[in-house]
Protein backbone atom coordinates (compact mmCIF):
# COMPACT_ATOMS: atom_id res chain seq x y z
CA UNK A 1 0.00 0.00 0.00
CA UNK A 2 2.70 2.43 1.24
CA UNK A 3 4.12 1.29 -2.48
CA UNK A 4 1.44 2.57 -4.43
CA UNK A 5 1.09 5.36 -2.42
CA UNK A 6 4.74 6.64 -3.17
CA UNK A 7 4.48 5.73 -6.49
CA UNK A 8 1.28 7.68 -7.22
CA UNK A 9 2.47 10.63 -5.92
CA UNK A 10 6.04 10.33 -8.12
CA UNK A 11 3.67 9.52 -11.46
CA UNK A 12 1.57 12.47 -10.55
CA UNK A 13 5.19 14.42 -11.21
CA UNK A 14 6.15 12.39 -14.55
CA UNK A 15 2.10 13.42 -15.67
CA UNK A 16 2.82 17.10 -14.96
CA UNK A 17 6.65 17.06 -16.48
CA UNK A 18 4.75 15.46 -19.77
CA UNK A 19 2.36 17.62 -20.04
CA UNK A 20 4.43 20.60 -19.89
CA UNK A 21 5.97 19.08 -22.94
CA UNK A 22 3.01 18.52 -24.96
CA UNK A 23 3.84 14.85 -24.71
CA UNK A 24 0.71 13.15 -23.30
CA UNK A 25 -0.36 11.89 -26.67
CA UNK A 26 0.32 8.12 -25.56
CA UNK A 27 -2.65 8.41 -23.81
CA UNK A 28 -4.51 8.40 -26.39
CA UNK A 29 -3.53 4.84 -27.22
CA UNK A 30 -6.82 2.35 -27.27
CA UNK A 31 -5.66 0.57 -25.24
CA UNK A 32 -5.42 2.99 -22.51
CA UNK A 33 -8.98 3.89 -20.75
CA UNK A 34 -10.46 7.12 -21.56
CA UNK A 35 -10.90 8.27 -18.33
CA UNK A 36 -6.77 7.63 -17.71
CA UNK A 37 -6.51 9.67 -20.35
CA UNK A 38 -9.17 12.84 -19.00
CA UNK A 39 -7.31 12.59 -15.65
CA UNK A 40 -3.49 12.21 -16.60
CA UNK A 41 -4.60 15.91 -19.12
CA UNK A 42 -6.59 17.30 -16.07
CA UNK A 43 -3.11 16.76 -13.60
CA UNK A 44 -0.68 17.45 -17.14
CA UNK A 45 -2.22 20.98 -17.51
CA UNK A 46 -1.44 23.14 -20.27
CA UNK A 47 1.90 22.86 -22.32
CA UNK A 48 4.33 25.33 -21.61
CA UNK A 49 4.93 26.26 -25.08
CA UNK A 50 3.33 25.07 -28.34
CA UNK A 51 6.07 24.59 -30.94
CA UNK A 52 6.31 23.20 -34.74
CA UNK A 53 7.58 19.86 -33.03
CA UNK A 54 6.84 16.35 -33.61
CA UNK A 55 5.36 14.15 -31.37
CA UNK A 56 8.35 11.88 -30.68
CA UNK A 57 10.40 15.44 -29.96
CA UNK A 58 8.46 16.24 -27.55
CA UNK A 59 8.32 13.15 -25.56
CA UNK A 60 12.07 12.85 -25.90
CA UNK A 61 12.27 16.16 -24.67
CA UNK A 62 10.32 15.47 -21.65
CA UNK A 63 12.07 12.32 -20.95
CA UNK A 64 15.37 14.48 -21.19
CA UNK A 65 14.27 16.60 -18.84
CA UNK A 66 12.68 13.78 -15.90
CA UNK A 67 16.89 12.02 -15.89
CA UNK A 68 18.27 9.06 -16.55
CA UNK A 69 16.16 6.48 -15.85
CA UNK A 70 13.38 8.52 -18.39
CA UNK A 71 16.44 8.90 -21.27
CA UNK A 72 17.11 4.58 -20.56
CA UNK A 73 13.31 3.92 -21.25
CA UNK A 74 13.25 6.16 -24.70
CA UNK A 75 16.04 4.44 -25.59
CA UNK A 76 14.59 1.03 -24.86
CA UNK A 77 11.07 2.24 -26.43
CA UNK A 78 13.02 3.74 -29.39
CA UNK A 79 12.89 -0.52 -31.03
CA UNK A 80 9.56 -0.85 -30.27
CA UNK A 81 7.40 0.97 -33.04
CA UNK A 82 4.69 -1.60 -32.40
CA UNK A 83 4.22 -0.09 -29.14
CA UNK A 84 4.60 3.60 -29.74
CA UNK A 85 4.85 3.80 -33.88
CA UNK A 86 7.30 4.33 -36.39
CA UNK A 87 7.73 8.27 -36.55
CA UNK A 88 7.99 8.76 -32.30
CA UNK A 89 10.40 5.49 -32.44
CA UNK A 90 12.59 7.37 -34.69
CA UNK A 91 12.08 10.05 -32.81
CA UNK A 92 12.97 8.36 -29.61
CA UNK A 93 16.01 6.98 -31.24
CA UNK A 94 17.85 10.16 -31.43
CA UNK A 95 17.50 10.43 -27.95
CA UNK A 96 21.43 10.86 -26.71
CA UNK A 97 21.72 10.87 -22.85
CA UNK A 98 23.83 14.06 -22.33
CA UNK A 99 23.28 15.66 -19.02
CA UNK A 100 25.11 18.69 -17.57
CA UNK A 101 28.33 17.43 -15.65
CA UNK A 102 28.70 17.14 -11.85
CA UNK A 103 31.73 19.00 -10.48
CA UNK A 104 35.11 17.33 -10.70
CA UNK A 105 35.37 17.60 -7.06
CA UNK A 106 33.15 15.01 -6.90
CA UNK A 107 35.07 12.63 -10.05
CA UNK A 108 38.19 13.17 -8.05
CA UNK A 109 36.57 12.03 -4.58
CA UNK A 110 35.41 8.82 -6.58
CA UNK A 111 38.29 7.92 -7.88
CA UNK A 112 40.43 8.37 -4.42
CA UNK A 113 37.65 6.23 -2.79
CA UNK A 114 37.67 3.24 -5.65
CA UNK A 115 40.86 2.76 -6.46
CA UNK A 116 42.19 3.80 -3.00
CA UNK A 117 44.36 6.90 -3.88
CA UNK A 118 44.28 10.10 -4.48
CA UNK A 119 44.11 11.29 -7.95
CA UNK A 120 47.90 12.71 -8.02
CA UNK A 121 49.26 9.36 -7.23
CA UNK A 122 47.31 7.16 -10.13
CA UNK A 123 47.24 9.66 -13.21
CA UNK A 124 50.56 11.59 -14.13
CA UNK A 125 47.86 14.42 -15.21
CA UNK A 126 44.05 14.79 -14.79
CA UNK A 127 41.61 17.27 -16.69
CA UNK A 128 39.17 18.63 -14.56
CA UNK A 129 36.70 19.35 -17.53
CA UNK A 130 34.71 16.17 -18.46
CA UNK A 131 35.26 15.59 -22.28
CA UNK A 132 31.33 13.64 -22.16
CA UNK A 133 28.83 13.56 -20.01
CA UNK A 134 26.10 10.57 -20.09
CA UNK A 135 23.44 10.06 -17.80
CA UNK A 136 25.32 7.16 -15.73
CA UNK A 137 28.50 8.25 -15.92
CA UNK A 138 31.17 11.14 -17.25
CA UNK A 139 34.47 10.60 -18.94
CA UNK A 140 37.78 12.68 -18.33
CA UNK A 141 40.81 12.54 -20.16
CA UNK A 142 44.15 12.10 -18.33
CA UNK A 143 47.23 10.26 -18.52
CA UNK A 144 49.05 7.58 -17.02
CA UNK A 145 52.04 7.89 -14.70
CA UNK A 146 54.33 6.75 -17.90
CA UNK A 147 52.59 9.52 -19.82
CA UNK A 148 50.34 7.28 -21.87
CA UNK A 149 46.72 8.90 -22.81
CA UNK A 150 43.88 7.60 -21.42
CA UNK A 151 39.79 7.94 -20.76
CA UNK A 152 38.72 8.16 -17.35
CA UNK A 153 34.71 7.11 -16.88
CA UNK A 154 33.19 7.89 -13.23
CA UNK A 155 29.75 6.85 -12.19
CA UNK A 156 27.68 10.12 -11.18
CA UNK A 157 27.21 10.32 -7.57
CA UNK A 158 24.14 8.57 -6.16
CA UNK A 159 23.55 7.21 -9.87
CA UNK A 160 22.51 3.60 -7.91
CA UNK A 161 19.55 4.55 -5.64
CA UNK A 162 17.93 7.02 -8.36
CA UNK A 163 17.91 4.07 -10.79
CA UNK A 164 16.44 2.13 -8.03
CA UNK A 165 13.58 4.20 -7.24
CA UNK A 166 12.45 4.78 -11.05
CA UNK A 167 12.97 1.30 -11.98
CA UNK A 168 10.94 0.10 -9.06
CA UNK A 169 7.99 2.53 -10.99
CA UNK A 170 8.31 1.24 -13.79
CA UNK A 171 7.85 -2.09 -12.95
CA UNK A 172 4.57 -0.96 -10.77
CA UNK A 173 2.86 0.60 -13.98
CA UNK A 174 4.07 -2.30 -16.40
CA UNK A 175 2.49 -5.14 -14.01
CA UNK A 176 -0.84 -2.58 -13.31
CA UNK A 177 -0.64 -2.34 -17.99
CA UNK A 178 -0.47 -5.83 -17.98
CA UNK A 179 -3.05 -6.70 -15.50
CA UNK A 180 -5.88 -4.56 -16.21
CA UNK A 181 -5.32 -3.82 -20.10
CA UNK A 182 -4.79 -7.90 -21.86
CA UNK A 183 -4.70 -6.39 -24.83
CA UNK A 184 -0.90 -4.97 -24.19
CA UNK A 185 0.18 -8.35 -22.81
CA UNK A 186 1.24 -9.37 -25.87
CA UNK A 187 3.58 -6.32 -25.93
CA UNK A 188 5.21 -7.72 -22.93
CA UNK A 189 5.86 -4.20 -21.28
CA UNK A 190 6.95 -5.71 -18.27
CA UNK A 191 9.65 -7.44 -20.45
CA UNK A 192 10.73 -3.90 -21.79
CA UNK A 193 11.43 -3.00 -18.42
CA UNK A 194 13.21 -5.65 -18.09
CA UNK A 195 15.68 -5.17 -20.68
CA UNK A 196 15.85 -2.06 -19.01
CA UNK A 197 16.87 -3.07 -15.51
CA UNK A 198 19.39 -5.44 -17.37
CA UNK A 199 21.16 -3.12 -19.20
CA UNK A 200 21.46 -0.83 -16.25
CA UNK A 201 22.60 -2.87 -13.93
CA UNK A 202 25.58 -4.07 -16.31
CA UNK A 203 26.15 -0.11 -16.40
CA UNK A 204 26.64 0.46 -12.88
CA UNK A 205 29.63 -1.76 -12.42
CA UNK A 206 32.30 -0.53 -14.75
CA UNK A 207 34.33 -3.33 -14.09
CA UNK A 208 31.82 -5.24 -16.08
CA UNK A 209 32.39 -3.01 -18.81
CA UNK A 210 36.00 -3.30 -18.51
CA UNK A 211 35.04 -6.78 -19.28
CA UNK A 212 32.90 -6.63 -21.95
CA UNK A 213 35.62 -4.43 -23.82
CA UNK A 214 38.03 -6.90 -23.03
CA UNK A 215 35.82 -10.09 -24.83
CA UNK A 216 35.35 -7.75 -27.28
CA UNK A 217 38.60 -6.69 -28.61
CA UNK A 218 39.47 -10.36 -28.52
CA UNK A 219 36.64 -11.66 -30.51
CA UNK A 220 36.93 -8.77 -33.56
CA UNK A 221 40.73 -9.61 -33.64
CA UNK A 222 40.22 -10.89 -36.61
CA UNK A 223 38.17 -8.03 -38.47
CA UNK A 224 40.32 -5.71 -40.35
CA UNK A 225 39.73 -2.26 -40.08
CA UNK A 226 38.67 -2.47 -36.08
CA UNK A 227 40.04 -1.91 -33.05
CA UNK A 228 38.79 -1.77 -28.92
CA UNK A 229 40.89 0.40 -26.98
CA UNK A 230 42.64 -1.60 -24.47
CA UNK A 231 41.30 -1.67 -20.38
CA UNK A 232 43.79 0.01 -18.13
CA UNK A 233 43.23 -2.58 -15.61
CA UNK A 234 44.88 -1.66 -12.49
CA UNK A 235 42.93 1.96 -12.62
CA UNK A 236 39.73 0.25 -12.79
CA UNK A 237 36.99 -0.67 -10.63
CA UNK A 238 33.43 -0.45 -10.08
CA UNK A 239 32.73 3.26 -10.27
CA UNK A 240 35.73 3.76 -12.00
CA UNK A 241 36.76 2.56 -15.52
CA UNK A 242 40.33 3.76 -17.43
CA UNK A 243 40.44 2.86 -21.16
CA UNK A 244 43.29 3.73 -23.64
CA UNK A 245 42.57 7.23 -25.49
CA UNK A 246 41.06 6.65 -28.84
CA UNK A 247 41.77 9.62 -30.88
CA UNK A 248 40.69 9.81 -34.64
CA UNK A 249 38.09 11.77 -36.38
CA UNK A 250 34.83 11.59 -35.52
CA UNK A 251 33.20 9.39 -37.93
CA UNK A 252 30.02 11.94 -38.21
CA UNK A 253 32.19 14.68 -39.46
CA UNK A 254 31.96 13.44 -43.27
CA UNK A 255 33.54 16.38 -44.40
CA UNK A 256 36.76 16.02 -41.83
CA UNK A 257 37.05 12.33 -42.88
CA UNK A 258 37.36 13.27 -46.68
CA UNK A 259 39.84 15.92 -45.90
CA UNK A 260 42.13 13.10 -44.00
CA UNK A 261 42.07 10.92 -47.01
CA UNK A 262 38.92 8.72 -46.25
CA UNK A 263 36.92 6.89 -48.08
CA UNK A 264 33.25 7.58 -46.99
CA UNK A 265 32.03 5.22 -48.99
CA UNK A 266 34.36 2.33 -48.06
CA UNK A 267 33.92 3.29 -44.15
CA UNK A 268 29.71 2.79 -44.68
CA UNK A 269 30.02 -0.80 -45.87
CA UNK A 270 32.31 -1.64 -43.05
CA UNK A 271 30.42 -0.38 -40.42
CA UNK A 272 27.81 -2.36 -41.51
CA UNK A 273 30.06 -5.34 -41.54
CA UNK A 274 31.15 -4.92 -38.69
CA UNK A 275 28.52 -4.98 -36.72
CA UNK A 276 27.62 -8.21 -38.56
CA UNK A 277 30.37 -9.83 -37.73
CA UNK A 278 30.19 -8.82 -34.06
CA UNK A 279 26.61 -10.13 -33.86
CA UNK A 280 27.17 -13.48 -36.41
CA UNK A 281 30.50 -14.09 -35.64
CA UNK A 282 30.68 -14.59 -32.01
CA UNK A 283 27.00 -13.65 -30.86
CA UNK A 284 28.12 -10.52 -28.69
CA UNK A 285 27.97 -6.99 -30.09
CA UNK A 286 28.32 -3.80 -29.37
CA UNK A 287 24.79 -2.34 -28.82
CA UNK A 288 25.01 1.67 -28.82
CA UNK A 289 27.12 2.26 -32.22
CA UNK A 290 25.83 5.60 -32.96
CA UNK A 291 28.08 8.27 -34.22
CA UNK A 292 29.34 9.84 -30.95
CA UNK A 293 31.24 6.04 -30.12
CA UNK A 294 32.83 5.84 -33.14
CA UNK A 295 36.25 7.35 -34.52
CA UNK A 296 38.23 6.83 -37.41
CA UNK A 297 41.95 6.82 -37.15
CA UNK A 298 44.45 8.25 -39.30
CA UNK A 299 45.02 4.54 -40.67
CA UNK A 300 41.12 4.14 -41.77
CA UNK A 301 40.66 1.77 -38.80
CA UNK A 302 37.49 2.23 -37.12
CA UNK A 303 37.82 2.50 -32.84
CA UNK A 304 34.63 2.34 -30.82
CA UNK A 305 34.22 4.03 -27.26
CA UNK A 306 31.22 3.24 -24.87
CA UNK A 307 31.05 -0.55 -24.01
CA UNK A 308 28.19 -0.09 -21.31
CA UNK A 309 25.16 -1.23 -23.68
CA UNK A 310 25.99 -4.99 -24.95
CA UNK A 311 24.33 -7.23 -26.37
CA UNK A 312 24.04 -10.97 -26.68
CA UNK A 313 22.13 -13.75 -29.10
CA UNK A 314 22.85 -17.60 -28.90
CA UNK A 315 23.47 -19.77 -31.62
CA UNK A 316 19.97 -20.66 -32.54
CA UNK A 317 18.99 -17.37 -32.56
CA UNK A 318 22.00 -16.09 -35.11
CA UNK A 319 21.20 -19.19 -37.55
CA UNK A 320 17.56 -17.67 -37.75
CA UNK A 321 18.95 -14.52 -38.63
CA UNK A 322 21.45 -15.44 -40.75
CA UNK A 323 18.80 -17.73 -42.72
CA UNK A 324 16.18 -14.96 -42.71
CA UNK A 325 18.13 -12.44 -43.62
CA UNK A 326 19.19 -14.44 -46.61
CA UNK A 327 15.68 -15.16 -47.59
CA UNK A 328 14.47 -11.51 -47.93
CA UNK A 329 18.16 -10.74 -49.51
CA UNK A 330 17.50 -13.45 -52.30
CA UNK A 331 13.63 -13.12 -52.65
CA UNK A 332 12.83 -16.32 -50.84
CA UNK A 333 9.71 -15.71 -49.11
CA UNK A 334 8.76 -19.06 -48.15
CA UNK A 335 12.39 -19.91 -46.71
CA UNK A 336 11.82 -16.29 -44.68
CA UNK A 337 8.25 -17.73 -43.39
CA UNK A 338 9.53 -21.07 -42.56
CA UNK A 339 12.85 -19.73 -40.59
CA UNK A 340 10.22 -17.71 -38.52
CA UNK A 341 7.88 -21.30 -37.79
CA UNK A 342 10.99 -23.11 -37.01
CA UNK A 343 12.21 -20.94 -34.39
CA UNK A 344 8.84 -20.99 -32.63
CA UNK A 345 8.17 -16.88 -33.05
CA UNK A 346 5.11 -17.80 -34.97
CA UNK A 347 2.40 -19.76 -33.33
CA UNK A 348 2.08 -23.49 -35.18
CA UNK A 349 -1.80 -23.03 -35.75
CA UNK A 350 -1.22 -20.15 -38.06
CA UNK A 351 -0.67 -20.65 -42.15
CA UNK A 352 3.02 -20.64 -43.16
CA UNK A 353 1.66 -19.52 -46.53
CA UNK A 354 -0.11 -16.32 -45.05
CA UNK A 355 3.21 -15.82 -43.43
CA UNK A 356 5.23 -15.86 -46.40
CA UNK A 357 2.18 -13.81 -48.57
CA UNK A 358 3.22 -11.39 -45.18
CA UNK A 359 6.78 -11.48 -46.21
CA UNK A 360 6.64 -10.95 -49.85
CA UNK A 361 4.21 -7.38 -49.04
CA UNK A 362 6.88 -6.18 -46.62
CA UNK A 363 10.31 -7.00 -48.54
CA UNK A 364 9.66 -6.90 -52.71
CA UNK A 365 8.60 -3.07 -52.27
CA UNK A 366 11.81 -2.40 -50.66
CA UNK A 367 13.79 -4.24 -52.24
CA UNK A 368 12.29 -2.69 -55.61
CA UNK A 369 13.04 0.70 -54.62
CA UNK A 370 16.00 2.80 -55.33
CA UNK A 371 19.33 2.21 -53.86
CA UNK A 372 18.98 5.01 -52.08
CA UNK A 373 15.22 3.97 -50.58
CA UNK A 374 16.56 0.35 -49.14
CA UNK A 375 16.39 0.61 -45.46
CA UNK A 376 16.59 -2.39 -43.29
CA UNK A 377 14.64 -0.09 -40.31
CA UNK A 378 12.03 0.10 -42.57
CA UNK A 379 12.25 -3.61 -43.10
CA UNK A 380 12.04 -4.74 -39.69
CA UNK A 381 9.37 -1.55 -38.57
CA UNK A 382 6.92 -3.25 -41.00
CA UNK A 383 7.85 -7.26 -40.14
CA UNK A 384 7.29 -6.25 -36.10
CA UNK A 385 3.73 -4.39 -37.30
CA UNK A 386 2.55 -7.71 -38.41
CA UNK A 387 2.99 -9.55 -35.35
CA UNK A 388 -0.28 -8.71 -33.98
CA UNK A 389 -1.88 -10.35 -36.87
CA UNK A 390 0.21 -13.68 -36.17
CA UNK A 391 -0.36 -13.42 -32.66
CA UNK A 392 3.53 -13.27 -32.49
CA UNK A 393 4.96 -12.30 -29.32
CA UNK A 394 7.49 -9.95 -28.66
CA UNK A 395 11.45 -11.61 -28.33
CA UNK A 396 13.13 -9.54 -26.08
CA UNK A 397 16.03 -11.31 -27.15
CA UNK A 398 15.90 -9.30 -30.76
CA UNK A 399 14.95 -5.98 -29.25
CA UNK A 400 18.70 -4.83 -28.97
CA UNK A 401 19.73 -6.60 -32.23
CA UNK A 402 17.29 -3.91 -34.04
CA UNK A 403 18.07 -1.09 -32.49
CA UNK A 404 21.39 -1.68 -33.10
CA UNK A 405 21.01 -2.88 -36.70
CA UNK A 406 18.45 0.62 -36.91
CA UNK A 407 21.67 2.82 -35.14
CA UNK A 408 24.51 1.08 -37.50
CA UNK A 409 22.13 1.79 -40.90
CA UNK A 410 21.89 5.41 -39.57
CA UNK A 411 25.69 5.65 -39.71
CA UNK A 412 26.28 4.01 -42.95
CA UNK A 413 23.49 6.44 -44.15
CA UNK A 414 25.42 9.64 -42.77
CA UNK A 415 28.66 8.67 -44.48
CA UNK A 416 26.70 7.12 -47.90
CA UNK A 417 23.35 8.44 -48.36
CA UNK A 418 23.33 5.93 -51.63
CA UNK A 419 24.54 2.63 -49.32
CA UNK A 420 22.65 -0.63 -49.54
CA UNK A 421 22.56 -2.21 -46.46
CA UNK A 422 21.27 -5.41 -48.12
CA UNK A 423 24.21 -5.63 -50.60
CA UNK A 424 27.12 -4.33 -47.99
CA UNK A 425 25.48 -6.92 -45.71
CA UNK A 426 25.61 -10.09 -48.13
CA UNK A 427 29.42 -10.95 -48.01
CA UNK A 428 29.22 -10.97 -44.29
CA UNK A 429 26.16 -12.78 -43.99
CA UNK A 430 26.87 -15.71 -47.28
CA UNK A 431 30.19 -16.43 -45.85
CA UNK A 432 28.95 -17.17 -42.10
CA UNK A 433 26.43 -19.74 -43.40
CA UNK A 434 28.57 -21.07 -45.26
CA UNK A 435 31.04 -21.50 -42.21
CA UNK A 436 28.23 -22.33 -39.97
CA UNK A 437 25.05 -24.31 -41.71
CA UNK A 438 27.05 -26.09 -44.53
CA UNK A 439 27.11 -30.31 -44.48
CA UNK A 440 30.13 -30.20 -41.74
CA UNK A 441 28.66 -27.46 -39.97
CA UNK A 442 25.11 -29.49 -39.84
CA UNK A 443 27.72 -32.83 -38.58
CA UNK A 444 29.06 -30.90 -36.12
CA UNK A 445 25.60 -29.66 -34.63
CA UNK A 446 24.32 -33.38 -34.60
CA UNK A 447 27.07 -34.28 -32.30
CA UNK A 448 26.84 -31.85 -29.87
CA UNK A 449 22.54 -32.97 -29.82
CA UNK A 450 23.43 -36.49 -29.77
CA UNK A 451 26.10 -36.03 -26.71
CA UNK A 452 23.71 -34.31 -24.73
CA UNK A 453 21.24 -36.91 -25.38
CA UNK A 454 24.06 -39.63 -24.85
CA UNK A 455 24.82 -37.54 -21.27
CA UNK A 456 21.50 -37.59 -20.08
CA UNK A 457 21.15 -41.60 -20.59
CA UNK A 458 22.79 -42.72 -17.16
CA UNK A 459 20.59 -40.41 -15.24
CA UNK A 460 17.56 -42.32 -16.78
CA UNK A 461 18.99 -45.61 -16.42
CA UNK A 462 19.15 -44.67 -12.58
CA UNK A 463 15.49 -43.07 -12.56
CA UNK A 464 14.27 -46.04 -14.31
CA UNK A 465 16.19 -48.55 -11.61
CA UNK A 466 15.11 -46.43 -8.56
CA UNK A 467 11.36 -46.98 -9.77
CA UNK A 468 11.72 -50.71 -10.31
CA UNK A 469 13.14 -51.02 -6.97
CA UNK A 470 10.36 -48.91 -5.31
CA UNK A 471 8.03 -51.74 -7.45
CA UNK A 472 9.94 -54.48 -6.25
CA UNK A 473 9.37 -53.99 -2.49
CA UNK A 474 5.91 -53.89 -2.88
CA UNK A 475 5.48 -50.10 -1.52
CA UNK A 476 3.81 -49.16 -5.00
CA UNK A 477 1.08 -51.74 -6.47
CA UNK A 478 -0.44 -51.14 -10.08
CA UNK A 479 -2.91 -53.00 -11.76
CA UNK A 480 -2.17 -54.83 -14.72
CA UNK A 481 -3.76 -52.19 -17.38
CA UNK A 482 -1.50 -49.12 -15.57
CA UNK A 483 1.57 -51.15 -15.66
CA UNK A 484 0.98 -51.74 -19.52
CA UNK A 485 0.11 -48.22 -19.89
CA UNK A 486 3.85 -47.03 -18.09
CA UNK A 487 5.80 -49.31 -19.72
CA UNK A 488 4.49 -48.65 -23.11
CA UNK A 489 5.44 -44.53 -22.09
CA UNK A 490 9.01 -45.51 -20.87
CA UNK A 491 9.51 -47.47 -24.45
CA UNK A 492 8.20 -44.34 -26.35
CA UNK A 493 10.19 -41.66 -23.88
CA UNK A 494 13.44 -44.39 -24.76
CA UNK A 495 12.64 -44.63 -28.37
CA UNK A 496 14.58 -40.88 -28.93
CA UNK A 497 17.13 -41.70 -26.60
CA UNK A 498 17.53 -44.95 -28.95
CA UNK A 499 17.21 -43.49 -32.27
CA UNK A 500 19.98 -40.31 -31.36
CA UNK A 501 22.28 -43.05 -29.87
CA UNK A 502 22.08 -44.55 -33.02
CA UNK A 503 22.69 -41.55 -35.29
CA UNK A 504 25.67 -40.73 -32.80
CA UNK A 505 27.25 -44.28 -33.42
CA UNK A 506 26.79 -43.42 -37.58
CA UNK A 507 28.56 -40.23 -36.90
CA UNK A 508 31.42 -41.28 -35.35
CA UNK A 509 31.83 -44.06 -38.11
CA UNK A 510 31.23 -41.75 -40.59
CA UNK A 511 33.70 -38.96 -38.93
CA UNK A 512 36.30 -42.30 -38.86
CA UNK A 513 35.52 -42.98 -42.14
CA UNK A 514 36.21 -39.49 -43.49
CA UNK A 515 39.84 -40.04 -41.17
CA UNK A 516 38.46 -37.13 -39.22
Amino acid sequence: MLDAVRHSARLIGIVRTLGRHDALFPLDSPFVPAWVARTARLIGGRPAHRGDARPGERLANALQTLGPSFIKLGQALSVRADIVGDAVAEDLGRLRDRLPPFDAAEARAAIATELGRPVEALFGQFEDRPVAAASIAQVHFATTLEGDPVAVKVLRPGIEAAFRRDLALFFWLAGLAERFAPALRRLRPVKVVETVAASVDLEMDLRLEAAAASELAENTAGIGGFRVPKVIWPLTGRRVLTLERVGGIAIDDREGLIAAGHDPKALAARVIRIFLGQALGHGFFHADMHHGNLFVEPDGTIAAVDFGIMGRIDRPTRLFLAEMLHAFLTGDWRRAAEVHFSAGYVPANQSVEAFAQACRSIGEPILGRPVSEISIARLLAQLFRITETFAMQTQPQLLLLQKTMVTVEGVARSLDPEINFWQAAEPVVSEWMRANMGPDARLGDLAADAGRVLRRLPALAETLERAAGVLADGTVRLDRESARLIAAEQARRRRPLLVAAGLFAALLILLLWRGV
